[in-house]
C-alpha cells in the first residue's frame, strides 16, 4: 500500500505542476498576447466558460463537481504526512 501513497504523492505534484503552467500561460498572453508555447490555454479556458454558460444546469453541475474536485485535492496536499 505504499506504492499506492508515494503514486497519489506523485500525481498531486505533477497536477500542481499543470496548474501553475496555467496560472503562468494566463499571465503571459495577458502581458505579451499569444506566447508559443501557452497559444491556446486562455482560448481553451474561454471556450470551457462559454460552454458551461450555454449548458445551464448541467454545466453547473459540471462547475461544482471541477471545483469538488479541486478543493478536495487541496486537502490531500495539505495533510501532514
Amino acid at each position: 500500500m505504499h506504492y499506492l501513497e508515494e503514486v497519489k504523492k506523485w500525481l498531486s505534484e505533477i497536477t500542481e505542476v499543470f496548474l501553475l503552467l496555467i496560472a503562468l500561460g494566463i499571465i503571459a498572453h495577458i502581458l505579451f498576447g499569444d506566447v508559443p508555447f501557452f497559444g491556446g490555454i486562455v482560448t481553451n479556458l474561454t471556450g470551457l466558460i462559454t460552454q458551461l454558460g450555454e449548458d445551464g444546469l448541467v454545466g453547473l453541475i459540471a462547475l461544482g463537481i471541477i471545483i469538488y474536485v479541486f478543493q478536495r485535492r487541496r486537502t490531500w496536499i495539505q495533510q501532514p504526512h
